[in-house]
C-alpha cells in the first residue's frame, strides 16, 4: 500500500532521511515548512510544500517557486488552527492515503512534539495510521488491537516503552519483552509500562479495550 511521507520543521538531518525514508512510485512526499530544507539536502524534490513558512529559508523557498510548474505549493497564514503537521497529514488524508510516516516531528520544542503525538490520534480517528519517526526512537499510537515487532528489526537490548493515552488501557499484554504482562490494566498515571527491552524474539503488544501510546528505541 502506498504511503504519505510527510517531513516536518522537528529535529530532522539528512543522515535520517537516507537512512529510513525509503520511496516508491505512488507515494505522497510533503514538505511542512521548514521540512523542504531537509529534503532538498537529499536531493528529493517534494510533491507538496505546505506551511505558514516562517520557519524556511526564503532564498530556499524563492528558488521552489520558480520550480513551482513542477512543485504544489500552498502557503498557509501564520494565524490558523491546524500546525503546519496537521494541515500536511490533511492533504495527504484528502488525496486517500492511509499509511503516513512523519519525519521532523519530534524533538525541538515540546509543545510541536505534543502536537505531532496528537496527530497520531487524528489519523486513527480517520481510519489511517501513523509513526513519527526520530533520530533514535520512533512513536506509534495503538487503540483495541495487537501489533507485533520482528526480532529481525528490533535487537535486543534495545528499548520499548507504553503508555496509556486518553484514559486508562484495559487488556495490555506483552510478550517476547524482557518484562511481560498478561491482561494487565495501564493506568495513566502510573508509567508502569516504561524501559521495557527487546528480548531477540519476535515481540507482541495487545490492548483489548483504549490506547498505549508505544515509543520503541531504534
Amino acid at each position: 500500500m502506498n504511503k504519505c511521507v510527510v517531513v516536518g520543521a522537528g529535529d530532522c538531518n539528512s543522515m535520517l532521511l537516507r537512512k529510513k525514508m525509503v520511496l516508491q512510485q505512488g507515494d505522497l512526499c510533503i514538505a511542512a515548512d521548514r521540512g523542504l530544507e531537509y529534503l532538498l539536502e537529499i536531493g528529493v524534490i517534494p510533491n507538496l510544500i505546505i506551511g505558514d513558512m516562517d520557519s524556511v529559508k526564503p532564498e530556499i523557498l524563492t528558488q521552489q517557486l520558480e520550480h513551482s510548474d513542477k512543485i504544489s505549493i500552498r502557503q498557509l497564514p501564520v494565524e490558523k488552527d491546524d500546525t503546519d503537521m496537521l494541515a500536511a497529514i490533511k492533504e495527504g488524508l484528502i488525496r486517500g492515503y492511509k499509511i503516513f510516516e512523519l519525519y521532523g516531528a519530534l524533538g525541538g520544542r515540546i509543545d510541536h512534539t505534543i502536537a505531532n503525538i496528537q496527530c497520531l490520534l487524528y489519523l486513527l480517528n480517520h481510519k489511517a495510521r501513523g509513526i513519527l519517526i526520530g533520530k533514535d526512537t520512533n512513536i506509534l499510537l495503538i487503540r483495541n488491537e495487537k501489533i507485533t515487532f520482528t526480532a529481525q528489526e528490533h535487537k535486543a537490548g534495545k528499548l520499548l516503552s507504553i503508555f496509556a493515552y486518553g484514559q486508562d488501557a484495559i487488556g495490555v499484554t506483552e510478550n517476547g519483552l524482557k518484562y511481560s504482562l498478561q491482561d494487565a490494566i495501564v493506568k495513566q498515571e502510573f508509567p508502569i509500562g516504561i524501559s521495557n527491552q527487546f528480548t531477540g524474539t519476535d515481540a507482541m503488544i495487545q490492548v483489548k479495550e483504549g490506547m498505549l501510546l508505544i515509543c520503541v528505541e531504534d
